[in-house]
């Protein structure tokens, strides 16, 4: 069974996870909080932060994250790989 399968999100509407508008506004900012708090319940939590991060710039609330959030855990990840490739030289 696909991990996409088991989301909780599945059941709920789409746009919680898309919000449009300033990213600091009070609106946006209790949706973005609604749908993280989606995201916490979710058994596949993990599983789709994985893919978002891994797929690149994707918009939305992915795994508990924001498109910000999950380009700060790429960047970390890309300077520990880094840090272990010239420590393997």
């Amino acid at each position: 069974m696909d991990w996409r399968e088991m989301a909780t999100c599945r059941g709920a509407d789409p746009e919680l996870f898309f919000p449009i508008g300033h990213s600091n506004s009070s609106a946006i900012l209790m949706q973005v909080d609604e749908a993280k708090a989606v995201c916490r319940r979710c058994p596949v939590m993990e599983q789709c932060l994985d893919w978002a991060v891994k797929a690149g710039p994707v918009e939305g609330v992915w795994g508990g994250t924001t498109e910000k959030e999950r380009r700060a855990i790429s960047q970390s990840r890309l300077r520990q790989l880094r840090s272990r490739m010239r420590t393997a030289s």
